[in-house]
């Protein structure tokens, strides 16, 4: 038995084969929730952001960017998050009390 009698099945045989492999990289694509792509920001809470903890919770985001603004000029690494509490000037905890000082301005003479 030789390879040659076969000849007219192996062309319908690797065209088989590569609709099956574009079948299942086109199913893997498609997929949902396990995408390479990275996923839209959803809001927490303010609990959710790990190591960050919140020094301001400012009614609005202008003021919190203002804020946040602040404390980059001082030094210190501060984030704006959009949590479903509204917004909160998050930093690091060895900076809180620093931030909290900073955003408090100077106290009465």
């Amino acid at each position: 038995m030789t390879w040659g009698s076969y000849h007219y099945a192996l062309g319908p045989t690797i065209a088989l084969v590569v609709v099956g492999v574009l079948v299942l990289l086109l199913r893997w694509t498609f997929s949902h929730g396990r995408s390479l792509v990275e996923r839209r920001p959803q809001q927490g809470s303010s609990e959710e952001y790990g190591l960050l903890e919140v020094v301001s919770a400012p009614p609005t985001f202008v003021e919190a960017e203002v804020q946040r603004r602040t404390l980059t000029d001082a030094g210190i690494r501060a984030t704006l998050a959009p949590t479903t509490e509204g917004p909160r000037v998050m930093v690091f905890p060895d900076e809180a009390g620093l931030a909290r000082q900073i955003l408090a301005g100077p106290g009465p003479r």
